[in-house]
């Protein structure tokens, strides 16, 4: 049985009726979190390390490191098993809050996948910004997942003589770094 069969198992099992999620807990208590992505985890058969938490004062965004052997499992080709996984994790933790408390935001990380991902989307949009500024055009970037345009959009944000806009439908969404006289 893969990643993606379980993920799926998983979901239905910890979203309401008529498919709706349930809604998530105010204040996150990362005990609790991590002791459900060890349960998964365990529940799965996957060999880990240790599981860090970690706190991100500028998206406020909590992020849970787990170290594993079976990174590759995990994470998946393009990360999209690590996407199933998070999306598995954060309907059991909603599924254990209380209905009328806020959303909790969080990510889980196998071996530094997000982290290294990450530091190259703001390697291109730099890059990228630099072409804007430098050529004075639009640059479009390729289709990327909302996360990694809201990177780019927070990465970019305040540069001089740079503008990012998202383009584009479902699957086939890109930043465009637009150049912007003053």
């Amino acid at each position: 049985t893969g990643l993606p069969e379980i993920s799926s198992k998983l979901a239905r099992k910890y979203t309401r009726a008529g498919g709706l999620p349930y809604k998530r807990q105010s204040v996150m208590d990362h005990l609790k979190i991590k002791a459900t992505i060890e349960e998964l985890l365990t529940r799965m058969g996957v060999r880990f390390g240790g599981i860090v938490h970690k706190e991100n004062e500028k998206s406020k965004h909590s992020r849970f490191s787990v170290e594993s052997e079976d990174g590759s499992l995990l994470i998946g080709s393009e990360g999209e098993n690590l996407n199933a996984l998070n999306y598995v994790i954060r309907r059991m933790v909603s599924k254990s809050a209380d209905p009328t408390d806020e959303e909790v935001k969080f990510l889980v990380d196998v071996n530094g996948h997000y982290e290294k991902s990450e530091e190259n989307v703001k390697m291109k949009a730099k890059i990228m910004g630099e072409r804007a500024r430098s050529f004075k055009i639009d640059v479009e970037m390729d289709p990327m997942s909302s996360y990694e345009r809201m990177l780019i959009h927070s990465f970019l944000e305040g540069e001089p003589n740079i503008k990012t806009e998202s383009k584009g439908e479902g699957n086939s969404r890109r930043v465009v770094i637009k150049y912007v006289s003053n």
